[in-house]
């Protein structure tokens, strides 16, 4: 079986290395935001293109800290991609807001500018684009629009770590980005972390403020906080893990580009990549008609595959309050109907590659 990611092999591969930072900050006696975590952040940040990271525990708390550093709170609303996992509209419930969701474009399945402005009302304070798959969404686009209505833009940029937009890394486009180093994500911890970039000073200030409990000196609590903090081993861990993510990013590029020249004229929906966009291919995603019928009959012939996602944030139960039933989206719907993540990680093998490539092509002409 060829597996979807194989994060044994790519932890493995750096194991040394890894072993090392562990040992150092086992050593060192300090375990909570110590020399690890303020030495990450400013590589980060640099690697960004970014004045400041702040390092946080995960991806939602970067995502939710992020919009309450930003002031945004109940009354306001924040316009989100009906097409997107949904840690990104759980996060503007958790700084209290309500998401409103805009359908994608139906070619790079990320947020589609020209529906931005119909969603717009005296309540909006942000849009939140998310970066796909790894795909960057359209920031031009999307910056004119806030610029215009004087909206805030926070990019969720958990699955893009080292994409280009107009050959500038994402990082600081918007008012800020946020991250995830889940294990999984091309820059991935052996646990959970996150972390937000930004140019703006104050809104570093104030996410420093909100990851430690409100405050800013100890036993001193300026405003009601968190305790949402990046912790020194994995802060380590993924000192050790940023200068290989360009290598890494650029192993997933190949394995893309051979897919896009396999598939191409198969039947299949593949992935469109804009002129603008340098992708850091965290997923190939491809649309079928019968996607679980061409998931199962990948599996029969040995290669694993994913669904991101099959449920659509606005038919969750979470989210029924908001009372948009089946119809509501159906750009969206349809792709969750569709969407079928292959094989792609920067240690699987040209001959693993060729497998996923045979069997899909077999498995496509079969359910032709």
């Amino acid at each position: 079986m060829i597996p979807f990611l194989d994060l044994k092999s790519i932890q493995l591969a750096q194991r040394d290395e890894l072993a090392a930072a562990f040992e150092r900050v086992l050593e060192s006696g300090w375990y909570i935001l110590g020399a690890e975590v303020t030495q990450f952040e400013q590589e980060y940040a640099d690697y960004c293109g970014a004045r400041h990271a702040v390092g946080v525990a995960n991806g939602l708390d970067a995502l939710s800290l992020a919009l309450r550093a930003m002031g945004i709170g109940p009354g306001d609303e924040v316009i989100v991609p009906s097409n997107t996992y949904i840690a990104t509209w759980l996060a503007v419930s958790h700084a209290g807001a309500t998401p409103v969701p805009v359908e994608p474009d139906a070619r790079t399945c990320n947020l589609d500018p020209t529906r931005i402005e119909a969603a717009i009302t005296p309540h909006t304070r942000a849009i939140m684009p998310v970066h796909l798959y790894g795909q960057p969404a359209d920031m031009q686009a999307i910056l004119e629009i806030a610029r215009h209505h004087h909206l805030r833009v926070l990019e969720d940029g958990a699955q893009a770590h080292g994409a280009r937009v107009r050959g500038e890394r994402l990082g600081a486009h918007g008012d800020a980005v946020a991250w995830s180093f889940y294990p999984g994500k091309n820059l991935g911890a052996l646990g959970d972390g996150g972390a937000v970039t930004t140019n703006d000073p104050e809104l570093a200030s104030r996410l420093r403020e909100l990851r430690n409990y409100g405050s800013k000196r100890k036993y001193h609590n300026e405003v009601i906080g968190y305790n949402s903090r990046l912790d020194e081993l994995q802060a380590a861990l993924l000192r050790v893990k940023l200068p290989q993510l360009d290598a890494a990013n650029r192993r997933r590029t190949h394995i893309a580009q051979r897919y896009l020249s396999a598939f191409a004229g198969l039947g299949l929906t593949l992935p469109h990549v804009p002129d603008f966009a340098e992708p850091a291919w965290h997923l190939f995603v491809v649309q079928h008609p019968r996607r679980d019928a061409l998931a199962a009959r990948l599996a029969e012939l040995g290669v694993a595959t994913m669904i991101h996602y099959p449920v659509a944030p606005h038919l969750q139960p979470a989210y029924a309050t908001l009372g948009l039933g089946a119809g509501s989206f159906p750009i969206s719907e349809a792709m969750h109907a569709r969407v079928l993540s292959l094989p792609i990680g920067p240690t699987q093998g040209d001959d693993a590659t060729d497998q996923v490539i045979a069997a899909v092509q077999r498995a496509v002409a079969e359910l032709a």
